[in-house]
């Protein structure tokens, strides 16, 4: 029964410090702030999650695993992987641009060493299964080198800046560098 209990907690910290980071972003959301809202003692968060980077990685892991789910519908209902792909970024980017708490968050989870780590390894797995018939010869090095790449260019595509770059012109930049990293065809 102790064992049941430990998950619920985990995941009600979790649900509840999706919320909020999303409400109030990630930088001005404490784990006392978590702790308060789930009447627990700050304590027992931190036996679940020892700080709040450990928790954002818990979410960002677990929004890595949605993420390929969500590629392998997309791909079954006859979208391609590769504009699937391409689909998560300008989403990423147009919440950023109109979502201040969502930006936070999304930048928060690149300057996380840990949320990296977990970004580069599920994107690096997904780029050699999405992209192998355009790198044939690729090693598994040769992805890894080129995910670290396109996490420069993903964060370039969601921080927008005061130049005044459209929308369009930034993700179609970005976009086409990506998919030519990978030496997919301009078709």
């Amino acid at each position: 029964m102790a064992r049941r209990r430990v998950k619920r907690t985990s995941r009600d910290i979790i649900q509840c410090a999706t919320v909020m980071f999303l409400e109030q972003g990630y930088t001005a959301t404490s784990t006392k702030q978590i702790a308060d809202e789930l009447d627990i003692a700050l304590g027992n968060l931190n036996y679940h999650f020892p700080t709040k980077e450990h928790l954002l990685a818990e979410l960002v892991d677990m929004l890595c695993n949605f993420q390929w789910k969500m590629i392998e519908e997309e791909a079954n209902d006859g979208l391609s992987s590769i504009m699937a792909i391409c689909l998560e970024l300008t989403a990423m980017a147009a919440i950023c641009d109109t979502n201040a708490a969502a930006k936070d968050f999304y930048l928060s989870t690149y300057s996380s060493p840990m949320c990296l780590e977990i970004i580069r390894k599920n994107d690096t797995a997904r780029a050699k299964e999405v992209f192998a018939e355009y790198c044939p010869d690729w090693t598994d090095e040769q992805f890894a080198e080129a995910e670290i790449l396109i996490l420069g260019i993903d964060y370039a595509a969601i921080i927008s800046t005061n130049a005044p770059l459209a929308f369009d012109v930034r993700i179609g930049g970005a976009l086409n560098q990506i998919l030519s990293i990978y030496n997919v065809p301009e078709e």
